[in-house]
């Protein structure tokens, strides 16, 4: 064979059997079979010899062939397919560059390896739509990050919403999501609604970002900052200013009192109420407490809040009532937790979103808002 195996190669592995000479004649051979110079009779032997090479028991042997075979475009299927299912240190760099693997071969693979595989595939130059359906459908996080973070990936509109239903709470995920080069609107404004602060930083400097999804960047920012202000224990008195506070500058908006409704902020979101519908707090507080039909329906009408979401609050001022805090360490995070997936089981109208946090359902309630009006 032209270039091919040595007298002194032969010599070495007569005399030599270890699996340095072993992994020496591995890539000597993987190179000739991924090259073009060798006849069909010197190439049939040379992919026996590969053939007989992958199922030595040395680990670094089979290294040496998926190192030299990662990027060739002749290697055997066969070939590639043993190594690709080979264990990590082997099967990555076959699976991260082989172009000689089919779709059906990384759906398969995807489907019963763990996530380091998952994660090499997903990091291919080009992932097809069915093999990036099928590293969704394994949902694995590692290699998820990796896919949305992957530009060469073909993602769906339908799949990276997916990924955030199941996901939209992790940044991990979520970050590399915000910097991909295109992002559908519907996509975008999930995020947005739900954007911690490193990925507004990241959300603001997207060239792609509709106008109005801009406006909600910055109101949604300026809510949590202001909600964040009080604390379940708050003074009446505190709770009231800031309540006409926002009224006056025009930003006592739903969403704010919702988002007070479920971090437990109660005397805020009576201070809401009694400001606008100009009584008393203490009015505010006697008809949306009453447990006949009449009152919160009154009161709530006299707020001029958004019909479609009397439901919601109604519902969420009776779980905030129920929910206690428990006194331990971020007591807050977790009652807002609770809070929020007590409402969203008992308001069927949204507890379809999937939804893991609170921005996302204020970015349907801010959604919803602009299509009522």
């Amino acid at each position: 064979m032209t270039n091919t195996l040595s007298a002194s190669d032969v010599e070495r592995l007569l005399r030599d059997p270890s699996v340095d000479a072993r992994a020496d004649v591995a890539a000597k051979v993987a190179q000739q079979v991924g090259g073009s110079r060798l006849s069909p009779e010197e190439r049939t032997i040379a992919e026996d010899i590969v053939r007989v090479l992958t199922r030595d028991a040395a680990i670094r042997v089979r290294q040496a062939l998926a190192d030299q075979l990662k990027e060739s475009r002749t290697v055997p299927r066969d070939v590639a397919l043993a190594l690709a299912h080979d264990v990590d240190a082997v099967s990555l760099p076959i699976l991260t560059h082989s172009l000689v693997l089919s779709d059906e071969d990384l759906v398969e693979i995807i489907r019963c390896s763990g996530g380091a595989k998952q994660a090499a595939i997903a990091g291919r130059e080009r992932v097809s739509a069915a093999v990036a359906e099928a590293i969704v459908a394994a949902d694995e996080p590692a290699a998820l990050a990796t896919l949305v973070a992957n530009d060469g990936a073909e993602l769906k509109e339908e799949t990276l919403q997916r990924v955030l239903d199941r996901h939209g709470g992790n940044d991990l995920i979520k970050e590399p999501m915000a910097r991909r080069a295109q992002l559908p609107v519907t996509v975008l404004e999930r995020l947005v609604a739900a954007a911690s602060a490193g990925i507004r930083d990241i959300l603001s400097k997207r060239n792609d970002l509709p106008s109005h999804l801009a406006s909600d960047l910055v109101l949604n920012t300026r809510e949590r900052a202001t909600v964040s202000l009080l604390s379940p224990t708050s003074p009446a008195a505190e709770a009231l200013q800031l309540a006409e506070h926002l009224q006056r500058s025009g930003r006592l908006t739903p969403s704010i009192i919702i988002r007070a409704i479920c971090l437990g902020d109660l005397a805020f979101v009576e201070a809401a109420f009694a400001v606008l519908a100009d009584i008393p707090v203490h009015n505010a507080r006697l008809l949306m407490y009453d447990a006949g039909p009449l009152g919160f329906k009154a009161v709530f009408e006299r707020c001029r809040l958004p019909a479609e979401f009397f439901e919601l609050f109604r519902i969420g001022l009776r779980v905030a009532q129920q929910t206690d805090f428990d006194g331990g360490e971020n007591d807050r995070e977790r009652h807002r937790r609770r809070t929020l997936e007590r409402i969203l089981t008992q308001y069927e109208t949204i507890g379809d979103i999937g939804a893991e946090d609170l921005d996302y359902l204020l970015g349907k309630l801010r959604a919803a808002a602009v299509a009522a009006a």
